[in-house]
């Protein structure tokens, strides 16, 4: 195993995390609003809880590779933390960004900025694995950093602040309670 295997991977990750992203829009409801599913699903339709469709997605997938590539790639962990946390933040910066400019969210342009967010995380995270070997404190503090942001989504399904981040523009509502 070597580069090819490592861009195979990173390319297999945009496909699962994409469709098992997808998927998880629906499971909340699916499952009858279990709150155990809820942690990992969106529970309503505010962009937080959009966030989560794409990180538990490549954190399912980041556990998988591990096993794959960890003696193969360089900078893992560093490499699977950049990329999981660009999609969140590219997924913001868009959804913002054009809703700004033109007043309204647009769903085919929702899920497009989903797809482009996963593709730059995967790209990103295939970058530093290819990069040179980093120093190992660096994995110390992309354990620590994926931890706080699971943590983050688990906390505000349940307890979301009111801001327009975390408020469902449907019904108003905040979180799994107030949904």
């Amino acid at each position: 195993m070597g580069n090819r295997s490592i861009l195979f991977y990173e390319l297999a990750g945009i496909i699962f995390i994409i469709l098992f992203g997808s998927l998880l829009h629906f499971t909340f409801e699916w499952s009858g609003r279990q709150i155990a599913v809820g942690v990992f699903s969106a529970v309503n339709e505010s962009v937080w809880e959009h966030l989560k469709l794409g990180f538990w997605p490549a954190i399912a997938f980041a556990l998988f590779e591990f096993s794959q590539l960890r003696r193969v790639a360089n900078n893992f962990l560093l490499a699977k933390t950049v990329g999981i946390c660009l999609i969140p933040t590219v997924i913001v910066v868009i959804f913002y960004s054009y809703t700004t400019i033109i007043g309204e969210s647009l769903l085919v342009v929702d899920i497009l900025t989903f797809i482009l967010a996963v593709i730059i995380g995967q790209a990103a995270s295939y970058k530093l694995m290819m990069f040179k070997p980093l120093p190992s404190k660096l994995n110390v503090l992309s354990i620590v950093v994926l931890l706080l942001l699971g943590f983050a989504f688990l906390f505000f399904t349940f307890y979301p602040p009111a801001l327009p981040l975390f408020q469902d523009p449907v019904t108003g509502g905040y979180g799994i309670i107030n949904h």
